[in-house]
């Protein structure tokens, strides 16, 4: 732990915050002769890493299934309630599916709690950053726009295991 020096034991140099001045001024000299980046947008598209947080998705499973079992906590923990989830019965291994699942793309803060919350890794925040609606009712996802195979979304889960 460093000790902090008493205003009677400080120099005058230290006193006028020269070697503070010094330091930020030394940081922007560096920081304006590095080489700038500059990405044209339309003609050049942004790769982001796994770690990156986009809208989220639903993972759709090889066989046409999906991983969500209709529990709800990702509408209960997300903070601007933009996720809509209504359950059904199977009769199939899993108890339960969702039969309604809608996000309000507007409401979403992109927070990323439904996916830490998420008991079968169903729902996980993806690439894209592309969202464009021309009115409110474009903006509400149901599982047909929110359903991505799970091969597309696979770096992103690891991403999560190791994170875990």
């Amino acid at each position: 732990m460093a000790v902090k020096k008493r205003a009677k034991d400080l120099n005058i140099l230290e006193k006028l915050y020269i070697p503070e001045i010094v330091k930020g001024m030394t940081l922007t000299l560096k920081n304006m002769f590095r080489p700038r980046v500059t990405m044209e947008y339309p003609e050049q598209k942004f790769e982001p890493p796994a770690s990156y947080r986009g809208r989220p998705v639903l993972v759709q499973e090889q066989d046409a299934g999906e991983r969500c079992v209709a529990c709800g906590l990702c509408s209960r923990v997300c903070p601007a309630l933009a996720i809509e989830v209504q359950a059904n019965e199977t009769d199939r291994e899993k108890e339960r599916f969702p039969e309604k699942f809608e996000i309000n793309m507007l409401r979403c803060i992109f927070c990323g709690f439904c996916e830490e919350v998420c008991p079968e890794e169903a729902i996980v925040m993806s690439k894209d950053y592309e969202l464009v609606y021309t009115n409110r009712e474009d903006a509400i996802y149901g599982k047909d726009k929110l359903l991505v195979p799970v091969e597309q979304l696979q770096d992103r889960i690891d991403y999560l295991r190791n994170f875990k």
